[in-house]
């Protein structure tokens, strides 16, 4: 044996994961292709605190470039829902790094510029087959990202609707203090199918900008250079100096689906669990599952579900309700996207709170105090298209 457990890809998840399972006694071997933790990155480069609060991590200054107080919902003819919550534009590569000194920290055998190309079970153990050798474990772990070639070569499904993932591609960009301002605002609408368009400010002159869509390919040139020409109009730029661009998925409402078997664990981007922050904490259940599962002497799919129990726990409601909320968007006019937003625009949002069920239901009896007949256009998400 190499190591109790072998993680594959080091992602937000993956090194959580290695992390808890080390903590928790097992012998753990992290396995990354990159020759160089964090480059290139992920475009994901910001978030807001709720929801590293879920796995119960505080953002460090080290990799923080600029603090920011919420976002600006608009629509597309301009109407603004604001909401103040406590934000973070980030430098992604040193996020990685960041966590991947910490866990090697807690003793996690990270070895790097390694690609997997297979992995075998062999009786009750496991080979994993790579670019430099054969490794060997109990357990596997695979995290390698929304494009999981090991999931699919073992056979798993691991996400219930793989259509709906999220492609874009985001600019870093610099103009004189176009990075000053303190909201993200993201842009809803058609002119970006199924998500959004965004400005993030990264303080000084330096901010990113970028378009997420769904169900029209890989590619979000189209839309992005679309963004870009609006963006200056709307900023009155007259020109705008790309600094670099980045690209990946963001499997948003896609919902897991089987992502354990016997012996092998997905976790992240490549079983379906979106957002940097609640995959990292769909990292840390599967890393202390995992340990516990070494630690009994039983790796069997049975054995392993806990991780599944665990997660459903957590996050269930809040993925299916994001789901219906977005394919709701994606399904809606312009005009009714519009006249949605107007019924939040102006008013002060902070009686929300609670659980993603307990949002959803204020939200809702919000929409019926103020404007009832706005209920109606959520049935656009029962339109077949």
């Amino acid at each position: 044996m190499d190591a109790d457990i072998i993680v594959i890809g080091a992602s937000p998840a993956g090194l959580m994961a290695a992390r808890n399972a080390c903590e928790k006694g097992s012998s753990v071997l992290l396995l990354e292709k990159k020759e160089e933790i964090g480059n290139p990155p992920h475009p994901a480069n910001s978030f807001f605190k709720g929801m590293l609060d879920k796995c119960g991590e505080v953002a460090d200054p080290s990799y923080v470039v600029h603090y920011l107080k919420g976002m600006q919902i608009i629509s597309p003819s301009g109407r603004i829902v604001e909401v103040e919550t406590p934000g973070y534009a980030i430098d992604k590569t040193k996020f990685d790094r960041f966590y991947a000194e910490k866990i090697m920290k807690t003793g996690v055998d990270l070895r790097k510029s390694i690609e997997v190309h297979d992995i075998l079970r062999d009786g009750e153990k496991f080979s994993v087959n790579t670019s430099t050798g054969v490794f060997r474990s109990k357990l596997v772990i695979i995290s390698d990202g929304i494009n999981s070639k090991m999931a699919s070569i073992l056979g798993l499904n691991t996400m219930k609707h793989p259509e709906d993932i999220a492609w874009g591609i985001e600019l870093e960009v610099r103009a004189r203090d176009l990075g000053k301002p303190k909201m993200f605002e993201y842009y809803i609408g058609n002119h970006a199918p199924g998500w959004k368009t965004t400005y993030s400010p990264r303080g000084g002159d330096n901010a990113a900008i970028g378009a997420y869509v769904r169900r029209c390919g890989k590619d979000a040139t189209p839309y992005l250079n679309a963004w870009v020409e609006k963006f200056k109009k709307l900023k009155g730029l007259e020109e705008l100096e790309i600094l670099r661009t980045l690209s990946g998925g963001d499997p948003i409402v896609t919902l897991p689906n089987e992502y354990i078997t016997d012996g092998i664990m997905v976790v992240g981007g490549a079983a379906g669990q979106s957002g940097i922050g609640y995959a990292m904490r769909a990292g840390q259940i599967c890393g202390d599952v995992a340990a516990d599962a070494i630690g009994k002497g039983d790796v069997s799919k049975n054995a392993l579900s806990e991780y599944r129990k665990t997660w459903e726990k957590e996050f269930r409601a809040e993925h299916y309700l994001g789901r219906i909320g977005l394919e709701t968007l994606r399904k809606m006019t312009d005009r009714e996207i519009d006249e949605m937003v107007a019924v939040f625009e102006k008013e002060d949002l902070s009686f929300i709170h609670g659980s993603s069920v307990e949002q959803a239901m204020q939200v809702f009896a919000f929409i019926l105090k103020k404007k009832p007949s706005a209920i109606w256009k959520y049935r656009a998400l029962l339109r077949n298209k």
